[in-house]
């Protein structure tokens, strides 16, 4: 098997291109897959059969969802048209995993509350900030300094989903406690300098262009990881940005501790911040900046909101009973 060169290739072409970290594991994982699940051939031997194969079997066998095989699909042809330089031609009879059509989970405002009464200090912040900016986890914990205007009151997200960047609220609420969190995180980023560990990892060819920007206190991250690492590429010992998982573990057993029984989740604040924009009265565009999204279409799915009842129909039990249901038992016979 001509594996391992060949991903040393996809991974070099990856990180030219300037994906994420996560953008790389998961199209070097799907790539791999797609190798074994082909006997092991060079991808050079294969072609629209067997990938249209492949990307079936996972709808069929694996019952993955529809964003899974897409992202599956983008791997693959990522592999033959940056790597291979080998077009693919349209692919006919995939049999397509099913994209459920599900309205959000959405918190009422007593329920954010409860739950960020339950959280404190950074996961706090960033709670705070997933509800009263309408941020992704991932967008919140990749903040960096430079990104927070507390005179204009904005946060500005860069490279959010498909790579653009936006302009969103920073809310009045947050900002005294955000800037205490900064002065501690700027005390921490002094004592790394001092013992050569301050520099962060950044985008694109600002290390080549800005030499010094990675040590400069506006590049770093708003979030900072608790311990350092060495990067792979330059043997340098830098801070990460907090994992993930460290606020939605926290975010979950607030929501489990203040009693609510919904599926909700992180996302679920972000999910909240565009509904309760809605209720409030704001207009679907402007919601639809703040969240980034690229078509309205997919802001449309906050309107249920504003659909009380089975869009506004009052139930046959309801007609003429609007000053109150008579009181029943309902274990009488």
């Amino acid at each position: 098997m001509h594996g391992p060169k060949l991903l040393d290739r996809v991974r070099q072409s990856i990180r030219t291109r300037h994906y994420s970290s996560s953008t790389e594991k998961a199209y070097l994982g799907w790539i791999r897959r797609f190798i074994r699940f082909n006997g092991n051939r060079h991808p050079v031997a294969l072609g629209e059969e067997e990938i249209t194969a492949f990307l079936s079997s996972l709808a069929r066998h694996r019952n993955v969802s529809a964003s899974t095989q897409n992202q599956a699909l983008s791997a693959i042809l990522f592999l033959y048209r940056a790597v291979l330089h080998k077009e693919v031609p349209h692919l006919e009879g995939i049999v397509r995993a099913k994209r459920p059509v599900r309205i959000p989970v959405v918190l009422t405002p007593d329920e954010v509350d409860s739950v960020l009464d339950r959280l404190h200090g950074v996961t706090w912040l960033m709670a705070s900030l997933l509800y009263g900016s309408g941020l992704r986890v991932m967008e919140c914990a990749r903040l960096r300094n430079k990104d927070l205007d507390f005179e204009s009151h904005q946060i500005t997200v860069r490279r959010g989903k498909g790579q653009k960047d936006r302009v969103t609220m920073l809310p009045t609420a947050v900002k005294g406690p955000l800037a205490v969190h900064l002065e501690r995180t700027r005390g921490l980023h002094d004592r790394d300098l001092k013992r050569d560990a301050g520099s962060v990892e950044l985008p694109f060819g600002i290390a080549r262009k800005y030499p010094r920007a990675k040590w400069e206190w506006g590049w770093q991250w708003v979030f900072p990881a608790t311990r350092t690492y060495v990067d792979r590429d330059t043997g340098e010992r830098r801070r990460h940005h907090i994992h993930p998982s460290v606020l939605q573990r926290a975010v979950k057993e607030a929501i489990r501790d203040a009693g609510i029984s919904k599926l909700a989740s992180c996302h679920t604040l972000r999910h909240s911040f565009a509904t309760h924009l809605l209720q409030s009265g704001y207009d679907i565009r402007t919601i639809q900046e703040l969240m980034g999204h690229t078509d309205v279409s997919t802001t449309m799915i906050y309107t249920h909101v504003l659909n009380r009842g089975g869009r506004g129909v009052l139930s046959p039990m309801d007609l003429g009973r609007r000053s109150g249901a008579p009181n029943r038992d309902p274990h009488a016979t």
